[in-house]
């Protein structure tokens, strides 16, 4: 059963963490993130099929064939983020939503919001990208 949600409701460090209305704030940005981009991506999809004229001109087709390129390099990062939305309902599902993976400890209500997918807490997130700066590096 959904939890109804006052209007204008934003969640706040004031409450108990993850509790059903934060459950549900987040559970309801993660769906209608997901509907947007797959909306976008019915729209791409349709446009690339009815974009499907030759151009004499070399120039013009070259054009044509990046912002094609482009499209459909962007499709690929949504169908990923699709994925991690998709991951992230299910921890919601789980109840083990908004904890960073590394730690177990909240990760912060203003980082989820900004970043619903987050994995990890911030701190978490900057040794991560820390240890990664190293090793490429190399």
């Amino acid at each position: 059963m959904a939890v109804k949600l006052p209007k204008g409701y934003v969640p706040s460090e004031d409450e108990p963490f993850m509790n059903k209305k934060q459950q549900e704030y987040f559970r309801r940005k993660l769906e209608h993130w997901k509907e947007d981009i797959l909306a976008e991506n019915r729209e791409t999809l349709q446009h690339l099929q009815e974009e499907t004229i030759q151009h004499p001109d070399l120039a013009d087709r070259a054009t044509d064939e990046t912002e094609r390129s482009l499209e459909l390099r962007t499709r690929d990062r949504q169908r990923k983020l699709v994925g991690k939305i998709d991951a992230a309902l299910r921890r919601l599902d789980e109840g083990n939503y908004g904890y960073c993976e590394e730690t177990g400890e909240p990760i912060s209500l203003k980082r989820l919001d900004a970043r619903p997918i987050a994995t990890l807490s911030i701190e978490a997130q900057e040794r991560h990208e820390r240890r990664e700066k190293v090793y490429r590096d190399d």
